[in-house]
C-alpha cells in the first residue's frame, strides 16, 4: 500500500524569528512551483532558495507536500479575504446587480497569483488531502443562499439550495476555467464581457418565468 506523503506541519512557528523562517519557506516554494514545477521543488531546493538549512525546514514541515499544502492554504486565505470583503456589498443589492457582482468578485480573486492559482489546481491530486483551491467556500454559499432568500419574491425558482448551489457552482466553474485554460479572458474588455454573459445567464436561470 503506498504512503500518502505527510500534509500537516510539524509544529506552529510561534515566535517572530520562526514565523519569518516559516513564511520564507512558504514563499519559496510558490515561486519554485510557479517558476520550475513540482518536480524540482525538492525540500533541499526549497531550503535553497527561502536561505535556511534543511534541518531548519524539517523542524516545520515533514515534507514538500506540507509545503506545498501551506502555500495552498495561504492562497485560499487570501481569496477568502477578497470574497468576504466584496460579498458584503451584495445584501443591498437587487438580483441583477448582486448577481454580477458576484461574477465580478470570482474573476477578481481568480487574478490573485492566477500563475500560482493554475500550478496548484493541477497539482493537488499528487499531493493528496488537501483543500482545493476555490472562490466560494461553504460559508459564501451559505451568504448567497440567504441573499437568495431576502430576495424570493423576485425569483422563479421552486428550491433556494439547488438554486444557490446552481449558481456558485456555474460561476466557479467559468471563472475557473477561465484561469486554468483561457487566462486571456480574464483581462481587459473581455473580463468584462465575461461577467455581462455569466451574470445574463444566472439571472435567466433565477428570474426564467419573466422570459416565458
Amino acid at each position: 500500500m503506498v504512503r500518502r506523503p505527510l500534509t500537516n506541519p510539524r509544529k506552529e512557528a510561534s515566535q517572530e524569528r520562526s514565523r519569518a523562517t516559516v513564511d520564507a519557506l512558504v514563499e519559496a516554494t510558490a515561486r519554485i512551483l510557479v517558476s520550475e514545477g513540482f518536480d524540482k521543488a525538492s525540500t533541499n531546493r526549497i531550503a535553497e532558495v527561502a536561505g535556511v538549512s534543511v534541518g531548519s525546514l524539517y523542524q516545520y514541515f515533514p515534507s514538500k507536500e506540507a509545503l506545498v499544502a501551506a502555500v495552498s492554504e495561504r492562497h485560499r486565505q487570501e481569496i477568502m479575504r477578497l470574497v468576504r470583503g466584496e460579498l458584503a456589498k451584495v445584501a443591498s443589492q437587487p438580483i441583477e446587480q448582486g448577481v454580477r457582482t458576484l461574477v465580478a468578485v470570482a474573476i477578481k480573486s481568480h487574478r490573485i497569483d492566477p500563475k500560482l492559482h493554475r500550478v496548484l489546481a493541477e497539482q493537488i491530486p499528487r499531493v493528496g488531502r488537501l483543500e482545493k483551491v476555490e472562490t466560494f467556500n461553504g460559508g459564501n454559499y451559505d451568504l448567497f443562499r440567504t441573499y437568495l432568500e431576502e430576495h424570493r419574491d423576485e425569483l422563479c425558482v421552486d428550491s433556494l439550495e439547488l438554486a444557490a448551489f446552481v449558481c456558485v457552482t456555474s460561476i466557479e466553474a467559468l471563472t475557473h476555467t477561465a484561469v486554468l485554460h483561457r487566462p486571456k479572458m480574464l483581462c481587459g474588455e473581455t473580463a468584462e464581457a465575461l461577467i455581462d454573459d455569466a451574470t445574463r445567464l444566472v439571472v435567466g436561470y433565477l428570474k426564467g418565468c419573466e422570459l416565458r
